[in-house]
């Protein structure tokens, strides 16, 4: 696997399934979701166990609410990729940004 996408996740119910669809549109295939859910109470966490059990390249990570810079730590210790990136709960990416990604590490 050449890519793990870390999720650091808070309270974002609104914008975390348009995040992981996003993720998951990719025209780049090798790589892993890990989501760590930092505490949620909004159900955001759920929202990410029922998309984890649709696709298995979806792991999530429930943890008592540390803040977002341990969230991302902690998703650096799940990984298995061989190259690391982050994308925010609310964020949305462009169908090939792996594939450029995977490019410019290429060149």
């Amino acid at each position: 696997m050449h890519f793990s996408v870390v999720i650091p996740l808070y309270n974002k119910q609104n914008t975390i399934v348009a995040t992981l669809q996003s993720v998951l549109a990719q025209t780049y295939t090798n790589y892993e979701i890990i989501v760590v859910d930092d505490g949620s109470t909004d159900g955001s966490g759920i929202l990410c166990d029922e998309y984890a059990k649709e696709d298995v390249r979806i792991k999530v990570y429930h943890q008592l609410n540390k803040g977002a810079s341990l969230a991302r730590k902690k998703g650096i210790e799940l990984a298995q990729g061989e190259y690391l990136t982050f994308v925010d709960s609310d964020d949305i990416v462009e169908d090939d940004y792996l594939e450029r990604l995977f490019e410019a590490l290429q060149k």
